[in-house]
């Protein structure tokens, strides 16, 4: 492990996870083991929308005092929700580390939720869900998951519908952070020049207040998904579509071979084999790409195209005949040691990016109680053998997926 990460857990139980690094930027924040699928059936959207909220006041603090905290000295405030995790992050100067953690210290112990803020903050929500619905290659992945994950607290969208954020309150809010945002259900990440001792004494000056009650984090892993084959008419002129399958959750060792397979189907690159049999030699689309979702007890691959409603059919039968032939053989040594090498400069290229080296460094200390860095993450996939590839691709060959198109 890279000697310039440290590890630190408090007498609370909260875990602190530094990165000494030469810069002029810090970038700290804290990661929650909680998101849409903690919230219950009563309370759709309330993960995001104590996100939202959270910034809105606190005991010692009004709502534009926190926006302008650190945009007073150049940094940034933010946050996001996802289906199992919520973080609230910064970004400044370096030097003005101790700015950063006491304020993100205030907001997750001492946030107040004002209903007048609350209210106005509902309609911002609302609009935020409506510009979602007008997007449909943005939506059919949330009505995807819907289908997917029925039955459970992962199918239903993380912004809620207008009707569910209109039915929460302060209580709500208050409720939720109380029961989540503990200290052994966190992790703040550093990355400073600071010394990483220094960064952990401030994070144990103002966090260490945190001795909210520890409550059971249960989660009902979701049932077994039925196929589907659905077409749904919304007025577009393209049809965007989703195929794709239920896989394993981000603790199985299998998922470093669903990396390399995801990349190689349909990642980033312009050379991947489904941009360049759709797009490349036939123009059927100006959007073809493949995406993993991993989490805590299952998840999904889906391979996502946009194109002309009159040839989705043959879209479907190239992915399917992509898939199968990946299922069927095991790719070539020459080819495989290519697809490799190809992921793993993706991760170099990608660790350039500290903020979002940071923010990866505390979530897998969140969930998995040790470092997964660039190097690790290499070595694991460069371990991966081209069986493995093949194996995991007979998870997704044609009678096992589904698919959703909206038009």
């Amino acid at each position: 492990m890279d000697q310039s990460y440290k590890v630190f857990t408090l007498s609370n139980g909260l875990r602190v996870v530094c990165w000494h690094v030469n810069g002029m930027v810090s970038y700290i924040g804290a990661v929650v083991n909680a998101g849409s699928r903690d919230e219950g059936d009563c309370c759709h959207g309330l993960a995001h929308f104590v996100e939202h909220t959270v910034f809105k006041g606190t005991r010692k603090r009004r709502g534009w005092q926190i926006s302008g905290r650190m945009e007073a000295v150049g940094g940034e405030l933010n946050a996001y929700t996802s289906k199992e995790e919520t973080m609230v992050y910064t970004n400044a100067p370096a030097g003005y580390e101790e700015r950063a953690v006491e304020l993100l210290a205030d907001l997750v112990t001492s946030s107040c939720f004002p209903e007048s803020e609350l209210e106005r903050e509902k309609e911002v929500v609302i609009e935020e869900i409506k510009s979602y619905l007008d997007s449909p290659a943005d939506s059919v992945y949330d009505e995807f998951e819907e289908l997917a994950y029925k039955g459970s607290g992962l199918s239903h969208n993380i912004l809620g519908t207008p009707d569910s954020v209109r039915g929460l309150g302060s209580k709500d809010c208050r409720d939720f952070i109380d029961r989540f945002y503990t200290p052994r259900n966190m992790v703040v990440y550093c990355c400073s020049p600071l010394a990483p001792e220094k960064l952990c004494r401030l994070v144990e000056r103002y966090f260490m207040s945190m001795r909210f009650p520890e409550a059971p984090h249960f989660r009902m892993a979701p049932p077994v998904m039925d196929r589907f084959d659905l077409r749904r008419d919304r007025g577009n002129h393209q049809a965007n579509t989703i195929v794709g399958a239920r896989v394993f959750g981000r603790n199985d060792s299998r998922r470093y071979a669903l990396f390399l397979l995801n990349n190689y189907i349909g990642g980033p690159c312009m050379n991947s084999r489904l941009n360049r049999e759709l797009r490349e030699k036939r123009g059927y689309v100006y959007t073809v790409d493949s995406n993993v979702s991993l989490m805590s007890d299952s998840g999904l691959m889906f391979i996502y195209f946009g194109s002309d409603p009159a040839v989705v059919g043959k879209c479907r039968r190239i992915i399917s005949s992509e898939l199968d032939r990946m299922a069927q053989s095991v790719l070539p040594a020459q080819t495989f040691d290519k697809i490799k090498r190809q992921y793993c400069g993706q991760l170099l290229v990608s660790s350039d990016h500290r903020e979002n080296r940071a923010m990866s460094l505390g979530k897998s200390i969140l969930y998995y109680n040790e470092i997964h860095d660039i190097s690790t993450t290499a070595e694991r996939i460069m371990a991966v053998s081209a069986e493995e590839v093949r194996e995991v691709a007979e998870l997704l060959v044609h009678d096992r997926c589904s698919c959703l198109t909206l038009i």
